[in-house]
């Protein structure tokens, strides 16, 4: 055994990415990923809905309580619309290629078409769709990889189409880069006060449901505010808690994870205790996170898409639809950081003989920076 005093993590160097790794990725560009990881979720129960919507803070009853969702027009509880991050790995942030090179979740776009009901199974297919480069602040040189996901029912109808994209980073470059920052946001670590708690804690306690009211197409107004909604202040219980519901992308333990790592090599790390484990551990190991660049462990991409879809199916009531959600992630979310969520209607039209409202949200940190933003598409009923 080697001594307690060696740290294998110290002065270690990670694969650079290589422009050999980055043409043999373009060569997968169209080809259909087969076979895929497997998903979190295969089927909609109530166990694995509530234990999503749960995992994203959202307890409304149309996805939570049975008794509740018999009186509805669908007689029994559905999915959240994010719902469909823990039916594939691939839109969640899997991704292929560039072994041992860290990846940076971007964002996600849905297109919506069905709604995923209480006994659901739900397959996908998917592809690499493209292959960029961009030069970005906080890693420099990035490679971009964006995939396309169709999710199906057990009838073959088509469910949603998503798209996400992944950057691709060199972890000691942007290591390199990020320590003068990783000083500051130490310095800038906030402890909050019960009196900021409390303050923080009156948004969750005036958040609301719509629930059973409709909320007509007609009533709605272009520039009117959606209730802001709040979320953190930010911990690892809640990273953790979201991924129980949502299944992560790496998490496996004993001898799946080490078949995992045998597969492929690359995706185990070494921890202090020279044991190999997963890259996802940025999510809850502080130390780790600061190695790849990252200020401290932090929030999934995911999680934030799922934030952005809980505020308007709060707003939009049960006889809602989400047609369409996109949002881009701006920066990290770390572990002590508070976000504030904000949304208005900017336009009203009609489409395709439906009603629909689009919304732009934007979320802030506490000290005002920006996190992420979104637009979505909802279909409302109407008083005609």
């Amino acid at each position: 055994m080697s001594s307690a005093l060696e740290d294998p993590t110290k002065h270690r160097h990670h694969q650079p990415i290589t422009e050999e790794a980055v043409e043999e990725l373009r060569r997968r560009i169209g080809e259909k990923i087969s076979p895929q990881p497997d998903p979190w979720n295969y089927e909609a129960t109530w166990d694995t809905i509530r234990h999503f919507a749960h995992g994203a803070g959202d307890d409304n009853p149309l996805f939570c309580d049975p008794e509740y969702a018999k009186t509805t027009q669908y007689g029994d509880i559905i999915a959240p619309p994010s719902f469909l991050f823990s039916c594939s790995r691939v839109v969640s942030g899997w991704i292929g290629g560039l072994p041992g090179v860290h990846g940076m979740y971007g964002g996600t776009e849905f297109e919506f078409h069905r709604t995923v009901r209480r006994g659901d199974s739900i397959r996908t297919e998917a592809w690499l769709d493209d292959i960029s480069e961009k030069n970005t602040k906080f890693a420099g040189r990035s490679i971009i990889q964006t995939y396309r996901v169709e999710f199906f029912n057990q009838h073959d109808q088509l469910v949603a189409q998503g798209k996400s994209w992944f950057f691709r980073t060199d972890r000691d470059s942007t290591r390199r880069r990020n320590e003068k920052y990783q000083d500051i946001e130490k310095m800038r670590q906030h402890v909050y006060s019960d009196e900021e708690l409390t303050r923080t804690y009156r948004l969750y306690d005036e958040e609301s449901v719509r629930g059973a009211e409709p909320r007509l197409w007609e009533d709605v107004k272009v520039g009117e505010s959606l209730p802001r909604m709040a979320k953190g202040p930010m911990t690892v219980s809640g990273f953790i808690a979201f991924t129980q519901g949502w299944g992560g992308i790496y998490v496996r333990s004993n001898k799946i994870a080490y078949k995992q790592m045998r597969r492929h090599p690359a995706l185990g790390i070494k921890n202090r205790f020279g044991i190999p484990d997963n890259p996802e551990r940025v999510h809850w190991e502080t130390d780790f996170a600061l190695e790849v660049g990252a200020p401290g462990a932090f929030d999934y991409g995911p999680e934030r898409g799922s934030w952005f879809m809980h505020q308007i199916t709060n707003w939009m009531g049960d006889d809602g639809f989400i047609a369409f959600h996109t949002y881009k992630i701006r920066r990290h979310n770390p572990e002590g950081d508070l976000l504030f969520i904000d949304a208005k209607v900017t336009r009203k039209f009609e489409e395709a003989g439906r009603k629909l409202v689009e919304i732009e949200q934007i979320a802030h940190n506490q000290n005002d920076e920006l996190s992420a933003f979104a637009t979505g598409r909802v279909v409302l009923p109407s008083r005609g």
